[in-house]
């Protein structure tokens, strides 16, 4: 597994949270909204598995609706202990990045 494959292990539930607050999406629309965003390695393979996870976790609920062209889609949206993780993740994310970016950027310095 390479590095980036690694870092964004950690991360992209969160991503995947916070593009699920913005609008109800579908599993290849998430993958595309993924690639828009800069991430076009992640696979729509490893993005049914985290939305499994997050399902059972009760942060996510999924709906079957019709379908403008072909058979009908799961949309997801997130749940109340959702909204609550992506804050969580957000919050974590700010004081992970900081020090971090600090670390990185400035070296040795202070």
């Amino acid at each position: 597994m390479s590095l980036r494959s690694q870092l964004l292990k950690g991360i992209l539930e969160g991503c995947i949270l916070s593009i699920i607050a913005k609008e109800d999406v579908y599993g290849y629309e998430l993958s595309l909204k993924l690639q828009q965003f800069g991430l076009e390695d992640v696979s729509e393979g490893s993005i049914y598995p985290i939305l499994l996870r997050l399902q059972k976790g009760g942060l996510i609920e999924g709906e079957m609706r019709d379908s403008p062209a072909g058979p009908k889609r799961k949309y997801y949206r997130l749940t109340k202990h959702g909204e609550e993780a992506l804050q969580e993740f957000v919050r974590e994310w700010e004081r992970i990045k900081e020090p971090v970016e600090h670390i990185l950027h400035r070296g040795n310095e202070g």
